[in-house]
């Protein structure tokens, strides 16, 4: 048996339990603490990530003829990190290359490389913590969780669910058919996994290792070699995480070139000669529905799994604890400056007010005391910084100016602090304004006024059907009210989080639980991890003689 496999089957066997139970497991710690990680590792973390900035990041053996990197950072100054480089071409080749080792080897022997990658880039938590925030903008403790060990659960997810579903048949077996008085027909068959091809992990700017990880080690995991095609503004992540899977292939005696890192320049990119090579067959894409479209309609040769654009939404119906209710959703608005793909937008209000332990609040009243929460939110700076953490893409600050003469202001963005940064706009809309179909990316909320409860029930779930959208929120005291909106929602493919008013948001998203994206709507047709999700990356074929009785 596989060494590294047996040293991890325990977490291995234990993922499956959770993920089948779906209650709440880990093994990777989240909190960024000494006592967790080692009494170094916060300085060992920094002292690592500032050793990285102006210098070539190697990858040993990879395939490349120059050097490229332009990253900078959304809290200012440019990383001066480089990584090696080669085109298209040279990165398929390599790949292809690499691919009959890998798809011979034992599943234990993929899975075990795949675990051990896992737990060493969890030792490395706190220099992807680093990598992570100076990539994306977000704040360090969410940087750490996210980037590190929330991101490790999706990958370890996403092996369970592939050795699950590899392991699911016999892979031998002896078939024996009765002929009456005849003598048995007697077969031996044998079962093979053969993988899909090659695999293109496409990053995102804002989570570019919590968005890839489930895609990379699902295909590692079923034996299809992996190009992962960062985010130009976020190489860093990602490259740290090839980094270790390559020495980490290589010592199982795998090649290195079973994940290779695909970087380029703006102006030259090589994504869609990627997407397009008859070579890869898999691709795992998180990002705009114009790309996403582009994609289904070019790489056609291709399975994909894919996140893309939508528009969540929060129904405000009646509440028992109205004060918690608005801090819990000036907390999921200000969250990384609402660059969440999870974030709520559209924030649906009974024209007439609604009931509260407070007893009735109107329309504009409502509006107002969300925009004091967020405020009280991020009164204090310090706290305001490790909540909103910066804007990754400039773009997104021309939106919020662009958005904010659309609607009533209700609250207004302003700048927080170092760097790029811009802290919630609240805008109120009238029923049916056509911005509220739209996704406006970023700290931008509405708060739509709506005929009555169920119409903004309706609303948000006929926007969901059409649009997509990946969460949806209820705030309500009438059951038979909830009822009938979590089946709507069901409906629509979304998922529903009813009355959150304490430490969990609308935004978080579990491992071994929640399954990110239903794959149900337009927001994505994948979901984050089920046996969808994994199944399709292999298929079996059969060899089979007769045995002589």
């Amino acid at each position: 048996m596989d060494e590294l496999f047996e040293r991890h089957r325990d977490m291995l066997d234990a993922a499956l339990a959770a993920a089948r139970s779906r209650a709440f497991w880990t093994p990777f710690p989240e909190v960024p603490s000494g006592k967790v990680y080692g009494e170094t590792a916060r300085e060992d973390g920094a002292a690592g990530f500032a050793a990285l900035r102006d210098s070539r990041l190697d990858l040993p053996g990879h395939p490349g003829t120059d050097w490229i990197g332009a990253e900078v950072s959304p809290f200012g100054g440019a990383l001066g990190i480089t990584y090696p480089a080669a085109d298209a071409a040279a990165l398929i080749a390599a790949a292809q290359a690499a691919a009959p080792a890998l798809a011979e080897a034992a599943p234990e022997t993929r899975v075990g490389a795949c675990l051990e990658a896992l737990v060493r880039l969890n030792r490395d938590s706190f220099l992807m913590g680093h990598a992570v925030m100076h990539t994306t903008g977000q704040p360090f403790a969410m940087a750490f969780q996210a980037g590190g060990p929330h991101a490790q659960d999706r990958g370890l997810e996403a092996v369970a669910m592939a050795w699950d579903e590899m392991t699911r048949f016999a892979p031998a077996a002896r078939w024996e058919k009765p002929q009456g008085k005849a003598a048995p027909i007697v077969l031996e068959k044998h079962w093979s996994l053969v993988p899909a091809g090659l695999s293109l992990a496409i990053g995102c700017n804002t989570f570019p290792t919590w968005n890839s990880y489930s895609g990379m080690f699902a295909s590692l995991a079923t034996g299809n070699p992996v190009i992962v095609k960062p985010h130009p503004a976020a190489v860093l992540p990602l490259a740290l995480a090839v980094r270790t899977l390559r020495a980490v292939l290589a010592e199982a005696g795998l090649p290195a070139d079973s994940v290779l890192l695909a970087v380029d320049r703006k102006g030259a990119e090589i994504t869609t000669r990627l997407a397009t090579d008859p070579a890869v067959r898999l691709i795992d894409y998180t990002g705009s529905g114009a790309f996403g479209a582009w994609l289904r309609s070019h790489a056609t040769q291709a399975q994909i799994f894919a996140e893309e654009a939508g528009v969540n939404t929060v129904t405000i119906a009646a509440t028992d604890d109205f004060a918690g209710m608005c801090a819990n959703l000036a907390f999921s608005l200000a969250l990384y400056s609402g660059q969440m793909c999870t974030a709520p937008q559209n924030i649906y209000v009974p024209e007439a007010g609604i009931d509260t332990d407070q007893g009735n609040r109107s329309f504009d009243e409502v509006g107002r005391a969300l925009a004091a929460a967020v405020d009280a939110l991020l009164s204090d700076p310090a706290r305001a910084a490790g909540v909103c953490g910066a804007v990754a893409n400039p773009a997104t600050l021309a939106r919020i100016a662009e958005t904010r003469a659309r609607g009533r202001i209700l609250r207004d963005s302003a700048p927080l602090g170092q760097g790029r940064t811009a802290t919630p706009l609240l805008l109120a809309l009238n029923d049916g304004d056509p911005l509220a179909e739209e996704e406006c990316f970023g700290p931008i909320g509405f708060v739509i006024a709506v005929p009555d409860a169920d119409a903004g029930i309706r609303r948000a779930a006929d926007l969901a059907r059409r649009k997509g959208a990946i969460t949806a929120a209820l705030y309500d005291t009438d059951e038979s009210r909830i009822a009938r909106a979590a089946r709507a929602f069901v409906a629509a493919g979304v998922n529903l989080s009813v009355n959150l008013t304490g430490n969990i948001f609308v935004n978080q998203s579990a491992a071994f639980s929640d399954f990110h994206v239903t794959g149900a709507n337009p927001a994505g047709n994948a979901s984050l991890t089920d046996t969808a999700f994994v199944a399709n990356r292999f298929r079996r074929a059969m060899w089979r003689r007769p045995v002589a009785a």
